[in-house]
């Protein structure tokens, strides 16, 4: 026969993660009930980390007295929809007192739930159980409390004969306590919010520490009145995997005190999720590219090594600088979580990349301006990136083919709803003619700038050296 210490021990360690320490609290406070009397069945159940339900570690059965149950419960799970009180408390740390639960053997009970707690936090709850399955139909039967003539407000009279029309066409539950903080009023959508949260029977007539979601009681709420008259308090919740904004309004009238208004937002809070989520998967596929375009390059660069016709190497070298300015926007947006690009960190990359492929060129300078930040999408900070590594590739191949002193400058400005990216050297010039009917660096810009960016492209080039100008809708 397995002890009971042992037992609680099994099932701590099977359904949830909680220390030894607190496994030795849960079983010192089950061994101070085995050797005590109980009126009542008494529980401790934890939360189980596995799913959104609690588990039976412990049963100490009514002695003298007989037990609601027939058959053994340890190890039973108890779900939200039977046991309200029971979740809740695990989640809230705050006493659930009467809520009314169907058990494991489908008998009605009316539980007292209290929270096992440490430093920490609640690591179980203590259950007390009494069995109602006589004369809970009765109760449930009940229409709500009645109101005397002169026991409300005007207002609340007129809330109650409009009900109908008003209050139970709103999307949110309305809840309205009394001083002594039982629940006077309510709207269908609090009916409906609280049978999603597990309670089985009428809240009507319920206290306020019955129906917190928030881990707040009736006392600490009226201290807070007292302290803060004027300021009505929102906080955000999340109970039976439901997400609602809390907000608490004291109202000065006869007999009343304090309005709550919940208002389910779990399906933003579930899109968030899922935005963050795509967001994190997006970022991933970015830095998967960039992995697999800079292995290109590496191949193509092994590739060139090999390559005994200069011409060849050329253009191997040429499209390792292209792939490279395509991995440049890929890394970025990899550690980016918005979906635009700092485009100058984008040509920063570039800049660098292009100076490693001239690794000999130390002559050479490079200068990065800007007046202020840019931001654009993806596609096309692909695009400038690389019409920008082109430009910046023949100028050093071009207007400096010796390697010899020289220096290249990437402006951009952002003004009037246009994005001008001026690249610029003052190396050896060119005939614009000629070289855009041979070159292919400058097919691909004038080809990216006229289709892609849908621009106007600008290139001016003598002895004093060359400037290329494009111009595109921010």
């Amino acid at each position: 026969m397995i002890d009971f210490k042992e037992r609680v021990r099994q099932l701590c360690h099977l359904h949830t993660g909680l220390s030894e320490g607190e496994i030795t609290q849960i079983c010192e406070i089950a061994e101070s009930f085995e050797m005590t009397e109980v009126e009542d069945d008494v529980f401790i159940d934890v939360l189980s980390s596995m799913a959104n339900e609690a588990v039976v570690v412990y049963h100490r059965s009514p002695c003298p007295g007989k037990s609601v149950y027939q058959f053994p419960v340890t190890g039973k799970r108890a779900l939200r929809e039977n046991e309200p009180g029971v979740l809740r408390t695990l989640e809230t740390g705050i006493m659930s007192q009467g809520l009314v639960a169907n058990t494991q053997e489908n008998h009605l009970v009316r539980q007292t739930v209290y929270p096992i707690k440490n430093q920490a936090g609640v690591i179980a709850v203590l259950i007390y159980e009494k069995d109602i399955s006589d004369n809970i139909q009765a109760h449930f039967n009940m229409q709500g409390m009645s109101y005397e003539d002169g026991e409300m407000s005007s207002m609340l009279t007129a809330m109650l004969q409009f009900k109908d029309s008003i209050i139970n066409q709103l999307e949110d539950a309305v809840l309205v306590f009394d001083k002594y903080g039982f629940l006077k009023l309510k709207n269908e959508r609090a009916d409906v919010y609280y049978r999603q949260l597990g309670y089985l029977e009428d809240i009507q007539g319920l206290h306020y520490d019955n129906l917190s979601l928030d881990q707040t009681m009736f006392s600490e709420v009226m201290s807070q009145h007292s302290s803060s008259p004027c300021c009505p308090l929102t906080v955000e919740v999340k109970a039976a995997g439901r997400y609602y904004q809390v907000k608490r309004l004291f109202i000065e009238e006869k007999g009343l005190c304090v309005g709550v208004i919940l208002h389910d937002i779990t399906e933003i809070r579930n899109k968030e999720a899922e935005i963050i989520s795509k967001s994190v998967a997006i970022r991933e596929i970015h830095h998967r590219v960039k992995n697999n375009l800079q292995m290109v390059a590496s191949l193509l660069r092994i590739q060139g090594r090999q390559c005994k016709s200069p011409e060849a190497k050329k253009c191997l070298d040429d499209s390792v600088a292209r792939v490279l300015a395509i991995a440049a926007t890929h890394e970025l947006l990899s550690t980016e979580i918005q979906a635009e690009v700092d485009l100058m960190e984008v040509i920063r990359l570039i800049a660098s990349n292009i100076e490693r492929c001239f690794v000999d060129c130390h002559a050479i300078k490079m200068e990065i301006l800007s007046e202020q930040g840019i931001c654009l999408d993806s596609d096309r900070t692909v695009t400038v990136a690389l019409i920008v590594s082109e430009l910046l590739h023949n100028s050093y191949e071009h207007a400096f083919g010796d390697c010899s002193i020289g220096k290249i400058t990437v402006k951009t400005r952002a003004e009037g709803g246009l994005v001008t990216v001026v690249v610029e050297d003052d190396g050896a010039g060119f005939i614009v003619e000629e070289a855009s009917q041979k070159s292919l660096g400058l097919s691909i810009v004038r080809s990216y700038v006229k289709d892609k960016l849908k621009g106007k492209l600008s290139i001016e080039s003598g002895n004093k050296g060359t400037t290329v100008t494009f111009t595109f809708k921010q």
